[in-house]
């Protein structure tokens, strides 16, 4: 595009004519959400901490960490974290027909099928948890099962963007955004939100699921590779010194801050330029944070790192701990990764498909509770558990052990964090169909996590297109019932 003597491009020089009053106005609000310079020089549209250093919540709270497991295709919950035995009584039974669902989508509607693999009490509680999950059973005491999730999509590709940012198009900042956002990181030299996929793939929606949307690129998450080293390039060629590298990223510093100085409000570059300050830093804290070999053996055999099927996630666990350990504000791991059976997606059989992928996780998730608590970590770290919806409580036509989409009833669970332990909170109907007794939107999920980590989510807002934006928009509550 060509530019004028002014060095400004026709777009640029059209905007900044039109801006007028109006701009100033706009400066002013962008101005009290961190956007924007209050002056030309683009030095100052960061302060001496960084954009990113530590802030004051808006009230008192314990969790100062959040790290979420993220089962990606949805896990039933009729067959992990809510018993239900009217569907021993009714098995082989139509659904009733007072019982509405949106289409199949084309998949067989089959018969009302009762739980594959039994449920038991755990701790002192007696809280029901099948026998998928017989490690995290263990520590029943310390969840909080929400057993009235309901959201707004039956389609993985939407509900997951909705679980991630409370929405089911893409363009907004994911949870973990806001989150760091609110508060920013306890540690300059480690991302405030990292994200560590399956190695089987990511979420089929991708990165609009850990995306800053609207939000400059400072606070969206930061990929770790799930096996092999989770950072990659962290050591430069052998033949540049630090004292060089630093000289490097000096001079591209001012040349980039001249540019934007020029050009205010430019937050794709200004973002840009926090990215290479954070690598840099990065490149001194993140090997060790990483480094697994600093464990002892019996921690390593305890997250199930070196024998099958928990290697993988049981590293990735192991890691999570050790960011939260070192101030990283927000962790997700995803289990399960690409489509179908390679995730939590079991159409063709719930025992085939959730034996293997909850026997990948049962064992590191229990790790990771009792790490979290033995290190003190538990009390100010929140552990959340869920899928982005749940599953039908029929099979997908007569004989068939899989079960399709259910967004209108399903199952997720907090720990630590100020959570009260060994409850369940809310109820599905009689065959976990959809939910029925203090139903909980995953827009009251996600106010519950941000009230935990002391934001209040109705004032957490970033002003875009002339709106005030909220990752609740306009409704989400407190679960109250499950906080301590």
């Amino acid at each position: 595009m060509s530019q004028f003597p002014c060095g400004l491009t026709r777009r640029e020089l059209v905007w900044e004519m039109g801006g007028g009053f109006a701009g100033l106005a706009l400066a002013g609000l962008l101005t009290e959400d961190g956007i924007g310079s209050k002056s030309a020089n683009a030095k100052e549209l960061e302060n001496i901490q960084g954009p990113l250093a530590p802030k004051k919540p808006h009230f008192q709270a314990k969790a100062k960490s959040v790290i979420f497991l993220m089962m990606n295709g949805a896990p039933s919950q009729v067959d992990t974290f809510d018993y239900k035995p009217e569907l021993e009584k009714y098995a082989g039974k139509a659904l009733p027909a007072d019982k509405k669902f949106i289409n199949s989508g084309g998949r067989k509607v089959g018969y009302l099928t009762p739980s594959f693999r039994k449920f038991r009490p755990g701790g002192e509680s007696g809280l029901l948890i099948s026998d998928f999950f017989p490690n995290v059973r263990k520590h029943a005491d310390k969840l909080a099962v929400i057993r009235s999730c309901h959201t707004d999509s039956h389609a993985h590709g939407s509900a997951l963007v909705e679980m991630n940012t409370g929405k089911t198009f893409i363009g907004r900042p994911s949870l973990g955004s806001w989150a760091v956002y609110g508060l920013g990181t306890e540690n300059q030299s480690l991302p405030g939100y990292v994200v560590i996929l399956d190695k089987r793939g990511g979420p089929i929606s991708g990165q609009p699921n850990w995306s800053s949307g609207f939000m400059p690129g400072r606070y969206q998450g930061t990929l770790f590779r799930p096996v092999g080293e989770p950072i990659l390039n962290l050591k430069g060629p052998a033949h540049i010194n630090q004292n060089v590298q630093r000289a490097q990223l000096d001079l591209l510093d001012k040349i980039n801050h001249e540019h934007l100085s020029k050009r205010p409000g430019g937050h794709e570059l200004a973002a840009r330029i926090n990215s290479y300050e954070l690598a840099y830093r990065m490149q001194a804290e993140a090997p060790e944070a990483v480094d697994l070999s600093k464990e002892t053996k019996q921690t390593l055999d305890e997250y199930g790192i070196g024998t099958k099927p928990t290697d993988e996630f049981g590293r990735n666990c192991l890691v999570a701990r050790r960011l939260v350990e070192r101030g990283v504000r927000f962790v997700q791991l995803y289990s399960g990764g690409g489509h179908l059976e390679d995730t939590w997606d079991a159409h063709k059989s719930i025992e085939s498909n959730h034996g293997l992928h909850a026997a990948e996780v049962d064992q590191p998730i229990a790790a990771l509770l009792a790490d979290l608590e033995q290190r003190g970590l538990l009390e100010n770290t929140l552990v959340v558990w869920g899928g982005e919806f749940g599953r039908m409580p029929f099979s997908e036509g007569k004989g068939e052990p899989g079960r399709n989409h259910n967004p209108y009833g399903f199952s997720m669970w907090m720990a630590g964090g100020d959570i009260k332990g060994g409850i369940a909170h809310g109820e599905t109907d009689e065959f976990g169909f959809e939910a029925i007794i203090d139903k909980a939107h995953l827009h009251d999920i996600h106010a519950t996590i941000l009230h935990l980590l002391g934001l209040d989510h109705e004032i957490l807002h970033w002003f875009h297109q002339g709106r005030k934006e909220t990752l609740t928009d306009v409704s989400g509550n407190v679960i109250q019932n499950i906080i301590a």
